[in-house]
């Protein structure tokens, strides 16, 4: 991009033709001067100055602002583009000479600058025309940009030898924290300032290269203290004077480019003017590599090569960004093709158009040759999904090989590394991998083979190696069908006749398994030694398989109920889960599985006093099977610890069966012969309680004390259990009236039976007293209670403590 230069450039150039209209003898003429003019930007630009913007830049960011003025008529307003900006990712150029000048009287450029917002600009400098072949570069960078107008000085490194200069002044800024803005300049000039004495340096360094080869030395530097405070230069080669302390190993040019000539070792040393700089070179010569690198033996199908004779490569844009800092050349090397690396800082390869998708590999392999192994870096930048630099969705890492890794890396041979893609941990996505860039110790490097890769997923073993957990429940919690950690149930087969599946008894790591192949479906039955897991709310099993378990596989687990008349048949129920990859409890091919599945998943199975089979079916045909059992929460309590709470009923208003807050009336027995249930007189605090275990039905009576509740408007006894009370176990509570001739079966008896749940009102509660006051009127059967003799309870609850038995009003 150009601006216009000011209309007094142009009076000069009319000028011009006109002189060269007559003729006269030039012959004895002394060259002419170059002009000294040091105005870069006043009010507009300086005579014979124009700016020209930088490949890639914003090409409308320059442009002339009367309202921002420092001082004056104009300032120079920079916009800097936010990302994704259609006209340029940056702002930045060079403000060119039309012609050369004598800049040799002065000592600094100078200028006025702010901005919209606090921000770093990334450079400003120097003796940049914008050919590509400047070699007095200065400038300074992260320079830092207020608000406020800020006056800045940039030195130049040796003033003497800017004696014919185009490149006036140049700058470049992107994005800040992903955001543009605006910059001003004013007053941009040469000036004779302070600086002080100048501290020129060069970097202390060992470099490694070969007979041959060329080296540009980077890293020079002046130091000033300007206003107090230490201020760094940048300054190209091309100000100092080197010295070779061994010219048969190398030579150093004008332009600071190092020639190796020979094998040896020299040193290399600078000066500034007559200024000695700090730091030296010491340059070591080797021969290149004679062999090859390796070649590549993995699969193509598993590969995506961005380099190598073994395989196809996907296009790569470059293998030397024009912003690296390096020299690229293609070699051949045992006849095989070689990038060789040379003046190496750092080295970008670009293939952002055909970016490379690493999402399924899981390596990145390269092999390289270097002649300083203390340390090689690599690093790889995503694009993101947006597919652009800068969009705001990239990511990056970088990871350092040294003579510390595994493998070690080495000087003067070749290096094979393979690096996971894990170990860019900040490489967050690699579906759009765009740049790799190259760092190290090494000025020169010899690369081959680059390439993205994924390992074979290991074979799937046929059978487990290692035994499945060992089950930690307590026993008391527990009713286990097949583990070495519980007594087992009796089951009666592991394969029925009727099913299609082959079961072997094996061990794995001296832990007994059922092994099921050659499976359709399983059918393991415990028929004669049927389960009651009515206390019980999960079923656990584990299971390993050699099968593929990716959708749509899947394993189905059905349980089966005989219900009430203990046969297959008539009142069974049963239900069937299915377990996939995806479920929860889910599955996984060649790995221990443990399942753990609530009672409550199998919604059909409305009973489970008599389960009698369990059932396996689905895709997988071979199948180990390790601690089948059932089981409750452990450290639920077993028994309560205080007493039921006292009855306030007036005991006018009450007659107890068994209470001690009132006087009792007592009963003939607490569990008649007839029942199925045993009884037991306890404390519990120094409060009497019966415990009911065993219980199916448990019968009490009281025919020889029969009782009057006709007036009484309640049934109540506080009850606790140990037991699960969820859904579907029942707790049913019955009365029976003998009539009006006392006697059981004499024709006037009445009864009625409640079925309490853990949804009821009252509910059932596991773990807690609850007391049962039971309306008489929810007792419709029950149509007189003149005589009421009997109090039967039954139903899922094993063990039942009883307390406060009474009838009220």
């Amino acid at each position: 991009m150009h601006l216009p230069s000011s209309a007094s450039r142009l009076f000069g150039l009319a000028g011009l033709l006109l002189t060269a209209a007559c003729s006269r003898d030039t012959s004895m003429l002394e060259p002419a001067p170059f002009p000294s003019g040091g105005t870069i930007f006043g009010d507009a630009f300086g005579a014979g100055v124009d700016f020209q913007g930088f490949s890639g830049s914003k090409t409308d960011a320059l442009s002339s602002d009367a309202t921002m003025k420092r001082e004056g008529t104009a300032a120079l307003k920079v916009i800097v583009p936010s990302p994704g900006d259609p006209t340029g990712g940056y702002a930045g150029g060079a403000f060119v000479a039309q012609v050369p000048r004598n800049l040799s009287s002065y000592n600094a450029v100078t200028f006025w600058a702010k901005a919209s917002i606090s921000a770093k600009l990334d450079v400003v400098g120097l003796g940049n025309d914008n050919t590509g072949t400047s070699t007095l570069t200065a400038q300074r960078s992260a320079l830092d940009l207020t608000t406020t107008w800020t006056k800045y000085t940039l030195p130049i490194p040796l003033a003497s030898k800017l004696t014919a200069e185009r490149g006036m002044f140049y700058f470049a800024e992107g994005p800040e924290n992903g955001v543009g803005y605006t910059i001003w300049f004013d007053e941009i000039k040469f000036e004779t300032v302070d600086l002080g004495t100048p501290r020129p340096s060069i970097p202390t360094q060992s470099i490694t290269s070969e007979v041959g080869a060329t080296v540009a030395l980077t890293g020079t530097r002046v130091a000033h203290t300007i206003g107090g405070v230490e201020q760094i230069t940048e300054a190209s080669a091309g100000y100092f004077t080197f010295a070779s302390s061994n010219a048969a190993v190398a030579t150093v040019s004008a332009t600071g480019a190092i020639t190796t000539v020979g094998v040896g070792t020299s040193t290399i040393t600078a000066k500034l003017g007559e200024t000695t700089a700090t730091g030296a070179i010491t340059l070591r010569t080797q021969t290149a590599p004679s062999a090859a690198a390796p070649t590549p033996t993995r699969a193509a199908a598993d590969v995506v090569s961005l380099f190598s004779n073994a395989y196809t490569n996907v296009p790569v844009d470059t293998w030397s960004a024009s912003f690296d800092q390096a020299d690229v050349a293609d070699v051949q090397i045992g006849g095989n093709a070689t990038k060789r690396y040379t003046n190496l800082t750092f080295a970008a390869a670009e293939f952002i158009g055909t970016k490379v998708n690493a999402t399924a590999m899981t390596h990145l392999h390269l092999d390289v040759y270097v002649y300083d192994a203390a340390s090689f870096r690599v690093k790889l930048v995503d694009f993101g999904p947006n597919n652009v630099f800068g969009g705001g969705d990239d990511s990056e890492h970088e990871v350092a090989i040294t003579p510390g890794s595994t493998p070690p890396l080495v000087a003067n041979a070749w290096n094979s590394i393979d690096i996971p893609l894990s170990s860019f941990t900040g490489l967050t996505r690699r579906a759009n991998l765009a740049q790799l860039i190259l760092l190290g110790s090494s000025a020169t490097v010899y690369l081959d083979n680059v390439y993205f890769y994924k390992t074979a997923a290991p074979p799937t073993p046929n059978a487990p190696t290692v035994a499945a957990p060992t089950p930690t429940r307590a026993s008391a919690d527990v009713i286990s069908l097949f583990s070495n950690a519980y007594t087992n149930r009796t089951v009666g087969t592991w394969s029925a006749d009727w099913d299609i599946a082959d079961v072997a008894d094996v061990k794995v790591a001296n832990d007994d398994v059922k092994r099921y192949t050659g499976m359709s479906f399983a059918g393991i039955e415990f028929t004669t030694s049927q389960v009651d897991a009515t206390a019980m709310t999960t079923m656990h099993m584990d299971l390993w398989t050699p099968d593929a378990t990716a959708l749509p596989a899947l394993l189905k687990i059905k349980l089966v109920d005989f219900g009430a008349n203990g046969v297959f048949g008539g009142d069974d129920v049963e239900h069937e889960i299915s377990i996939t990859r995806t479920t929860t409890p889910g599955f996984t091919t060649g790995a221990w599985i443990s399942l753990d599945i609530p009672f409550s998943a199998f919604t059909g199975l409305t009973t489970r006093k008599n389960l009698a089979q369990l059932i396996l079916s689905g895709t997988l045909t071979t199948l180990y099977v390790d601690n089948v059992y059932f089981y409750r929460s452990s450290g639920a309590p077993t028994a309560p610890t205080t007493a039921a709470p006292t009855p306030t009923y007036t005991a006018a208003n009450a007659i107890a069966l068994f209470s001690n807050a009132y006087t009792s009336n007592g009963a003939d027995t607490w569990s008649a012969d007839w029942d199925q249930a045993d009884v037991a007189d306890i404390k519990i605090g120094n409060d009497d309680v019966k415990r009911y275990s065993n219980v199916v039905f448990a019968g009490i009576e009281f025919i020889s004390k029969q009782i009057n509740a006709s007036t009484m408007t309640h049934f109540s006894m506080d009850i606790w259990t140990p037991d699960a009370t969820a859904a579907p176990a029942v707790f049913k509570v019955k009365l029976v009236n003998f009539g009006a001739n006392g006697t059981f079966g004499g024709g006037d008896d009445s009864e009625h039976e409640v079925t309490l749940t853990a949804s009821t009102t009252p509910a059932l509660v596991t773990g807690s007293w609850v007391r049962l006051d039971i309306p008489f009127t929810a007792f419709p059967g029950l149509t007189a209670r003149g005589n009421l003799a009997q109090l039967i309870f039954s139903g899922d609850l094993k063990t039942v403590y009883v307390d406060n038995v009474l009838v009220h009003k």
